[in-house]
């Protein structure tokens, strides 16, 4: 509870300069403080970056940031809060602090980012390449500018807490802020607590139970999970806020939020403008309204992309060649449906793949166009037939691979407003008849015992492709009705009703979710052994070490050094990082100890089994 407390203490420090902004430009909401605190964050490493100083020299720019924004927002009108806010920030404490006991070790990717938060804690004389993981090797076009890893640095610095324990349990306290980010979105868009409530159980249904063991929020740390399950909500927060009340403040925050995704993983910001840009085509009235938010957004991913094209260049999975084509395929073979090399799709069953709550919310898209004239209508008809054309129509997803890589465009259908749709489309059904709700318990638990979803990284058992299907066609035929029949009265929503429907239909959900809720591993099978993670502490600061891939891999999360080679699925296949190569040069040396291997890379440190040495010169 201690560490617990010491996290959530040194989060809020570290956001608080994005309260104060806020305040200056007259808003007061959670998607404002985020965006701008994390904007603040920006400038101090920047300025880290730039003089080559220690995480305690950004802290004090952020001091100093947060003293200025003082001054200014002091003599700003306080503006009110949105309603409703109390109970969702309960909610969120209750749940963050349930994810506390479902954290596991850190394995996987963790052990990437985290290797690059403990260099930012650690080293002096910083800049953007101290973060690298490999001696000699090149930035990463994912995280060039490592703002997220930059947070958590700043949160491991105030609390005093190990950057192990920060990576494994600032997810509990990041909790409470994603649950709010999102409500507001909803709040905004549908201008109704009980639908904004509704869309915040279709979230947690699918992303936190469904899964079992805390789902997607257990990695809420880290930054694609954090992309998707805090700023892309932030950012659609954001644009709604603006939508409904004009205030030029909400454009800032826009540009904020944008900029900042294209820097914690840069396709997500693509991927939150897809259904924004669906929404726009079906609300040409507002086009001025709609003109701003998108120049808001557009100019920093512009900028962000710009500066990492020479990076994303050198990636061997963007415009891949022929043969990387072909590995790629094959690697996702079981997403996908593909004809030939440059004729393939998501297969159907994949977007729905992902249990009860997934599946009932993309059946419920086309009864969005029950609401065409109303926002929320607009965003989830318009927004999810972009993303499922760009998925589903072959001619265009190969294209769309190319540019962000097949890897990245896989995770695209990820941002179908499935909990827009789950809970618009259930309000629209309560207009239709009141049994709806009685029948959203048994539907519910219909789906979750037909459907509970496969959440493994190689998909063994698809979702209904029919459903897939029936939102797409479905979609486009509510879309040409709502355009061709003119009704002089909208359809009635009962969103109370709504709300009372999606709670009873995410209750079988959140049950199971609940029979599994434990750490989804318990120990990392390949774990360093105690005596030689006691032997790597006399291994200096920046050193090279030379070791297996799969212990070097680990050890440069326990110590800032650098590495020789890691896995290769865990590191950026750029001409600079050569990962394969590397991958070739360390069996060679593990095989015959040629000692030309190390003195190629410059290291100084090696490990054998599990017993350390120095290397001669």
């Amino acid at each position: 509870m201690i560490e617990y407390l010491r996290l959530a203490f040194a989060t809020c420090i570290v956001l608080f300069p994005g309260r104060l902004a806020a305040r200056a430009l007259g808003l007061r909401d959670t998607a404002s403080t985020v965006a701008l605190g994390l904007a603040c964050v920006f400038v101090a490493w920047a300025v880290v970056f730039t003089v080559h100083a220690t995480v305690w020299f950004g802290l004090l720019v952020l001091f100093l940031i947060c003293v200025g924004l003082f001054l200014v927002a002091r003599r700003v009108r306080r503006v009110p809060r949105i309603a409703g806010h109390p109970a969702v920030w309960l909610v969120g404490i209750v749940l963050g602090l349930l994810l506390w006991h479902v954290a596991g070790p850190v394995t996987g990717d963790g052990l990437f980012h985290l290797a690059r938060v403990r260099k930012l804690v650690e080293l002096p004389g910083l800049h953007l390449r101290s973060v690298d993981e490999l001696a000699g090797g090149g930035l990463h076009p994912g995280y060039a500018f490592p703002l997220w890893h930059g947070f958590l640095a700043f949160v491991a610095a105030l609390s005093g807490l190990d950057s192990g324990s920060v990576v494994k349990h600032e997810a509990a306290v990041l909790m409470p802020l994603a649950c709010a980010a999102l409500w507001e979105a909803a709040f905004r868009l549908f201008g109704s607590r009980s639908a904004a409530w509704a869309v915040l159980l279709g979230q947690l249904g699918a992303l936190l139970f469904a899964a079992g063991h805390g789902g997607s929020f257990a990695l809420l740390a880290l930054p694609a999970t954090v992309s998707r399950v805090l700023l892309a909500p932030v950012a659609l927060a954001l644009v709604f806020g603006w939508l409904e009340t004009r205030r030029r403040g909400y454009l800032v925050g826009v540009a904020a939020i944008f900029g900042e995704l294209a820097l914690v993983h840069p396709t997500y910001a693509l991927f939150v403008l897809l259904p924004l840009v669906g929404y726009a085509v079906l609300r040409p009235r507002e086009w001025r309204a709609n003109a701003a938010f998108f120049g808001a957004a557009i100019v920093p991913v512009g900028l962000a992309l710009a500066w990492l094209k020479p990076i994303v260049d050198e990636t061997l999975s963007h415009n891949p060649a022929p043969a990387e084509r072909l590995a790629e395929l094959l690697r996702y073979g079981n997403q996908l449906q593909v004809w030939n090399d440059h004729h393939y799709r998501m297969g159907a069953g994949t977007i729905t793949r992902a249990g009860a709550v997934v599946v009932f919310g993309t059946l419920l898209i086309p009864f969005a166009g029950a609401a065409l004239r109303r926002r929320w209508g607009a965003f989830v008809l318009g927004g999810s037939l972009v993303i499922l054309g760009t998925v589903l129509i072959p001619e265009i997803f190969p294209r769309f691979a190319d540019v962000v890589s097949l890897s990245q465009a896989r995770r695209v259908a990820g941002f179908i407003p499935i909990p827009f749709a789950f809970a618009g489309g259930l309000a629209v059904l309560c207009g239709f008849t009141r049994a709806t709700v009685p029948a959203a318990l048994v539907a519910g638990v219909g789906l979750q015992i037909a459907y509970p979803g496969d959440f493994n990284y190689n998909l063994a058992h698809p979702g209904p492709a029919v459903i897939t299907w029936w939102a797409a066609v479905g979609g486009a035929g509510a879309l040409a009705a709502g355009f061709l029949v003119r009704r002089h009265r909208p359809f009635i929503e009962r969103r109370w009703s709504g709300g009372l429907a999606a709670a009873l239909f995410v209750l079988p959900v959140a049950v199971a979710g609940f029979i599994h809720w434990s750490p989804f591993q318990r120990t990392d099978p390949d774990a360093l052994s105690p005596a030689l993670v006691a032997a790597l502490r006399q291994v200096p600061a920046q050193a090279v070490v030379i070791a297996d891939p799969q212990t070097s891999y680990r050890i440069a999360a326990l110590r800032p050094v650098y590495l020789v080679a890691a896995p290769p699925v865990h590191v950026a296949n750029t001409r600079a990082n050569n990962p394969y190569g590397r991958f070739r040069d360390v069996q060679h040396w593990l095989a015959t100890g040629d000692p030309a291997v190390p003195k190629r890379y410059g290291a100084t440190w090696a490990v054998r089994g599990s017993r350390l040495y120095r290397l001669t010169p």
